[in-house]
């Protein structure tokens, strides 16, 4: 590694619990019982990040906002975030039983570059004096996801014991030591990258999650991408549904006329008996 990485940071792609609990992303053990608690949720595949049905809307136009002030409602957070763009959807997270706001939303933009803007210029800025977080809407498109009441996220604080790095509060450093490969390899956490370190200044994109989900979004743009990717597919299905229907017609066709002659040579035979 040179010397220009040794201050460097770097951001994660993938969710891997003990990754998460890792100040470089090299850590092979839990070393909590918050990340054990993660890996064995992880695991069992006991957590499904698309089985919330309050969540709606595109991922890639939604933001996370947290460490809100709870006295902070609805109204004041829409026209605190309303400064950098169209707010479309704003879900406040309350406790399901008291309606107590838990500290943290998700605020959901027209439009991708929107959401990059409130990405950028929200992030530590003050609502009801309370400096807040804000992060790209992880749940949905970070692989391997599991949030920090189970557990996992990124951030936290030290006093809580429950430190998670590789997202924005707390990027990964670069590795100071060997890293182990084949350990890594053998727990299934992916290495840390190498040749793609970036500085504290520079802003991460957001992780691309491969999952069919993100494409089942009501965004109009989005829509409008996946339909121009589908109509050829449509075209060839179409004109596949034709060829077999043309093909089923040209089969019953000649079915129709085999039966016809063999019975024409059957009629035939049996003249000739009669003749004989």
């Amino acid at each position: 590694m040179s010397n220009a990485n040794i201050n460097a940071v770097f951001y994660a792609d993938t969710y891997h619990p003990i990754q998460a609990g890792s100040i470089d992303g090299t850590d092979t053990l839990p070393h909590d019982n918050a990340v054990y608690r993660a890996v064995l949720c992880s695991a069992a595949g006991l957590y499904d990040p698309f089985g919330d049905p309050k969540v709606i809307g595109d991922p890639y136009c939604t933001v996370f906002v947290g460490r809100l002030s709870r006295f902070t409602d609805e109204e004041t957070l829409r026209k605190a975030m309303s400064k950098y763009g169209t707010v479309k959807n704003l879900r406040l997270v309350r406790h399901i039983v008291t309606g107590a706001s838990r500290g943290y939303a998700f605020v959901e933009y027209e439009t991708e570059r929107e959401m990059r803007r409130a990405y950028e210029d929200a992030h530590h800025s003050l609502i009801d004096d309370y400096e807040v977080i804000v992060d790209y809407y992880r749940q949905h498109l970070m692989p391997g996801w599991i949030p920090r009441r189970l557990g996992g996220g990124l951030g936290g604080k030290k006093e809580s014991g429950q430190l998670r790095f590789g997202g924005r509060e707390r990027p990964f450093r670069a590795p100071l030591r060997p890293i182990p490969y084949a350990d890594l390899q053998r727990l299934g956490i992916p290495p840390p990258p190498e040749g793609r370190y970036m500085s504290r200044f520079q802003v991460p994109s957001p992780p691309r999650c491969r999952s069919s989900h993100a494409d089942m979004d009501d965004s109009p743009a989005r829509q409008r991408r996946s339909r121009d990717k589908e109509e050829p597919a449509h075209r060839r299905h179409r004109r596949s549904a034709d060829r077999d229907d043309s093909s089923h017609k040209h089969h019953k066709h000649k079915h129709r006329e085999h039966s016809h002659q063999h019975k024409k040579r059957s009629t035939s035979r049996d003249y000739d008996f009669l003749d004989h």
